[in-house]
């Protein structure tokens, strides 16, 4: 017997047929695919956070990693301690070493923590989780922080990696959907370079940030204790975005510096 297609029960049925095999291919894709997602989401951040403290492949002007078949062994290598600070209204309610970190949280890795989350997390009044990494740049400690922001378009985040006078070492900033040639750059070297050597503390200790600038007619980039970087052109608003995130995250570890300083003496 022929089948009627003409007749909106036909069309009702065929839809929700077609709505259910599409939503079984894609979730079985999903599954399918989710640990290879996740072993890409681990490299990438090990390639960040080691680039920040100048452990990558780069040639004069381009930016490359270190492989994805020695990044595993170079993160143990280099990276000596990871930290979890919890935080919440400007004070270190607690200090975690990573393994009190992973037994406490299903055996998650401090550097997959989620800052975006942790980002809601304090926006809910609730306290979050701070990961730091700690390596060697040039035979001196340094202490590496995710960041996290936003763009002109999309998110916007980073590594920073600083020396116990929160001076950075080193930066990496990436991007979701910033103009390219305009505010895509944040992740170009000629910017990211500009940012080594700037200081984000006063000599008083008060944390100052670093301001994204134009007109700061420093092009050589020479004054280090300015707390200013020239701006990129055309991308007031993602270079904004970049100073935000810097002061707002970093400033969140200043008590931590403060703690180090103090032991120190």
């Amino acid at each position: 017997m022929a089948v009627n297609t003409d007749k909106n029960s036909y069309t009702i049925l065929f839809a929700i047929a077609m709505v259910v095999i599409v939503g079984s291919l894609l979730a079985f894709t999903a599954s399918t695919l989710r640990p290879a997602i996740e072993e890409n989401e681990r490299m990438e951040k090990q390639q960040n956070i080691l680039y920040t403290i100048g452990i990558n492949e780069n040639g004069d002007n381009d930016i490359v990693f270190v492989g994805t078949e020695k990044v595993g062994e170079l993160f143990s290598t280099n990276i000596s301690q990871q930290l979890v600070l919890e935080a919440k209204d400007g004070k270190i309610l607690k200090e975690m070493t990573r393994q009190e970190y992973m037994d406490t949280h299903n055996d998650q890795e401090p550097y997959l923590i989620d800052v975006k989350k942790q980002q809601a997390r304090a926006k809910e009044g609730k306290s979050r989780f701070l990961p730091l990494f700690i390596g060697e740049k040039d035979g001196e400690t340094v202490y590496v922080a995710p960041i996290r922001g936003k763009g002109l378009w999309d998110a916007i985040w980073g590594f920073v990696a600083l020396d116990k006078d929160m001076v950075v070492q080193g930066v990496f900033f990436d991007h979701a959907g910033e103009t390219p040639g305009l505010g895509a750059n944040i992740k170009q070297r000629y910017f990211m370079d500009d940012f080594e050597g700037e200081h984000l503390l006063s000599d008083t200790g008060a944390f100052k940030g670093i301001e994204v600038a134009k007109g700061n007619n420093d092009p050589l980039n020479e004054r280090k204790e300015d707390y200013k970087v020239d701006a990129l052109a055309g991308a007031t608003i993602t270079g904004d975005g970049v100073a935000a995130m810097m002061k707002k995250d970093l400033k969140l570890y200043l008590p931590f510096f403060e703690n180090l300083k103090t032991q120190s003496n």
